[in-house]
């Protein structure tokens, strides 16, 4: 029996409008290194994965080709697509291209990370590895430190949810490749009635939840795996990476 295959899908077509930079956030130096190349450096060394897809912007993928997956010898990522406009769409093109492969790993797991999260390890990989071979679907997430409030739509608080069952998402997200690429196919149908009943889709795990009756499991990470997003981001970054 063949090795179920392990693809790693890396997230980098943002536009950086929250950094107050022209560059977009994921060619942003963070140590005299773009902020994407910790995220594939992960990948690359991981024993977990085996090949990556990297989701960039159309005007991006010759860049992308060149400066960072030719330069720094990312031999793992074996395709540069484009990404969409909105997240979701980004990761459904990824899940055409393992769909639509004249003889794919149907058997295999996916591993959806964002890119501008540069603190990536292995031992994340391995965990939620583990996790995905019990349970299908799982995504990294810590326990959230804050009290969180329910609003109205006039900004005030009408309820409080306890805080002991109450967890911030983090990625990577990880799924049987099966199931993660049928529940995105199910998106694209469906997208237009989601639009209109106003349901938004802010991760993976959301798709899941949305189109299958898997439950996603929550897989403990790290309060160090951030995702940069403002520019104190990137100095709270220097400092872990210090």
């Amino acid at each position: 029996m063949e090795k179920e295959r392990r693809t790693a899908v890396i997230l980098a077509a943002g536009s950086g409008s929250r950094m107050q930079s022209k560059v977009a956030k994921q060619f942003m130096l963070l140590n005299g290194k773009p902020l994407i190349w910790y995220s594939l450096q992960a990948v690359e060394q991981s024993r977990i994965i085996d090949d990556c897809i990297l989701v960039t912007g159309a005007g991006d993928i010759e860049y992308v080709r060149e400066e960072i997956v030719k330069k720094y010898d990312f031999h793992k990522v074996n395709a540069v697509i484009a990404g969409g406009t909105e997240r979701w769409e980004s990761v459904l093109n990824a899940m055409c291209l393992i769909g639509d492969e004249e003889a794919p790993d149907q058997d295999g797991y996916v591993f959806i990370h964002d890119g501008a999260r540069p603190f990536l390890t292995e031992k994340i990989l391995q965990d939620t590895y583990e996790a995905v071979g019990k349970y299908h679907a799982c995504v990294t997430a810590v326990p959230s430190k804050d009290t969180i409030k329910l609003a109205d739509g006039d900004g005030f608080a009408v309820s409080t949810p306890d805080r002991r069952f109450l967890w911030s998402i983090q990625t990577p997200q990880v799924f049987d490749t099966r199931l993660i690429v049928d529940a995105y196919r199910k998106l694209s149908a469906e997208k237009e009635n989601l639009r209109r009943q106003e349901i938004a889709v802010t991760d993976d795990a959301s798709v899941v939840e949305l189109f299958t009756d898997v439950k996603v499991k929550l897989v403990p990470g790290s309060y160090q795996n951030i995702k940069i997003t403002t520019p104190e981001d990137i100095k709270v970054a220097e400092a872990f990476l210090g």
